[in-house]
């Protein structure tokens, strides 16, 4: 076994022995944790708004989602990049910048009422977010003690499953509210974006003010007996890229189609269907609050399994029946949803070591699942059933099971 040298993140100031004030670091990351959820999520309005408006298929659609999510599979890596040539802070505001750019493109896109520009426009606020993210993440793990890094995570993400529970009631009022006058237009979006532009741009120069702790990569001697270990070689992290990759596709599919289902199950507006889109949202919130003290005393892949099973069959439950119990079924496969993403990164870079920073861009890099399974199951939709198309989900659902019951292991049985 050799020694090698090991790239953790530390505070450069802590490292100094300057003591540190992490409250603005840690609200500006709420904030920026609030307003990626906020946004990814108001793309779930955005399907049924241009389905209606442009008079698209259910997969066309989509295409809402498979542009903002193919980002992660394109960009994740090279915004690590740029994040490590420009530094930290410096990326949150750029990527706050180019995420305003691409709601300000909203507004051209409206007035010529062209679908391809919005999904222009949305590839460019994804790029913004996967920068905010590649940015972000480093900072939650030494902004304080270690030993408390598991709740600060917890929080920073309970206060993104706000804005993401908040996003549905906004596009019901400000975009879906007048979809049925609004016949071939899309004016409707044009000022809520361009709000959303200017609030980015504040949040953006207010960040370029702050006085952020600097974090820097340092080499650190470890002992490992992995040295020359191809990253390919570990199982749990070959797997669980999958499983991520199920996952961001499930969660993502279920939430763009939901208001569409909703409406068709109840025959009610995409207006107010479109409301109940947020207590799917709201659950991932009550599930991670929920989630960080089961964790606790729980075994995360024990807890994996019960949630990927319990949405199972909620998902089977939503389509055999009808009416209500149909919607609030679906409904709340949101709340077990809401442990999956950390537990499954967990498990998947569990023993790696050296490796650990890699792993992460490669499972990032599985996010762009959102955009193939959401464009696949509106494809079903298109030419079969709601049945039949939420069968896609269900089967996510099931390697996410076969992830937690064995997967996650290191050496197969």
């Amino acid at each position: 076994m050799a020694n090698a040298p090991v790239q953790q993140v530390v505070l450069e100031e802590e490292s100094k022995g300057v003591k540190v004030n992490y409250t603005p670091a840690l609200v500006s990351l709420a904030i920026l944790y609030f307003m990626m959820g906020f946004i990814t999520c108001l793309n779930d309005t955005l399907v049924p708004f241009f389905k209606e408006g442009f008079t698209l298929t259910y997969s066309q659609s989509s295409l809402v989602q498979f542009y903002f999510f193919l980002t992660y599979g394109v960009m994740s890596i090279p915004a690590g990049r740029i994040v490590e040539r420009v530094g930290y802070k410096k990326g949150m505001v750029l990527g706050f910048s180019i995420a305003a750019l691409g709601a300000m493109l909203f507004f051209p896109a409206a007035i010529m009422h062209q679908y391809y520009l919005f999904l222009a426009a949305l590839f460019v606020v994804a790029i913004g977010i996967v920068l905010l993210q590649v940015a972000a993440n480093p900072y939650i793990t030494v902004l304080g003690p270690a030993r408390t890094a598991s709740s600060r995570l917890t929080l920073i993400q309970g206060v993104g499953s706000v804005g993401t529970t908040v996003a549905p009631l906004f596009g019901a009022s400000f975009i879906l509210s007048g979809l049925q006058e609004a016949g071939a237009s899309s004016d409707a979006v044009k000022y809520p974006y361009l709000g959303i532009a200017a609030l980015l741009v504040v949040i953006a120069l207010v960040v370029s003010r702050l006085h952020l702790p600097t974090i820097r990569a340092e080499a650190k001697s470890e002992v490992l007996s992995d040295e020359g270990r191809s990253i390919f070689s570990f199982r749990n992290l070959k797997l669980g890229v999958w499983a991520i990759f199920c996952y961001v596709g499930a969660e993502v599919s279920i939430g763009t189609f939901l208001t569409n289902y909703i409406a068709d199950t109840l025959t009610i507006t995409e207006e107010q269907a479109n409301s109940y889109v947020a207590f799917y949202w709201g659950g991932m919130l009550v599930g991670r609050l929920l989630g960080s003290l089961i964790l606790k005393t729980v075994r995360a892949q024990v807890v994996l399994s019960a949630s990927a099973i319990t949405a199972i069959l909620l998902i089977i439950l939503s389509v055999s029946s009808t009416g209500n119990l149909a919607v609030w079924s679906m409904i709340a496969v949101g709340l077990c949803n809401s442990i999956m993403f950390a537990t499954i990164f967990s498990l998947s870079v569990e023993g790696l070591g050296k490796y650990t920073t890699k792993a992460s861009g490669i499972l990032s890099t599985a996010i762009v699942g959102g955009a193939i399974i959401s464009f696949s199951q509106g494809f079903l939709i298109d030419h079969y059933t709601w049945l039949i198309s939420f069968m896609l989900p269900l089967g996510c659902y099931l390697y996410i099971l076969f992830y937690g019951v064995n997967g996650y292991r290191r050496q197969s049985l």
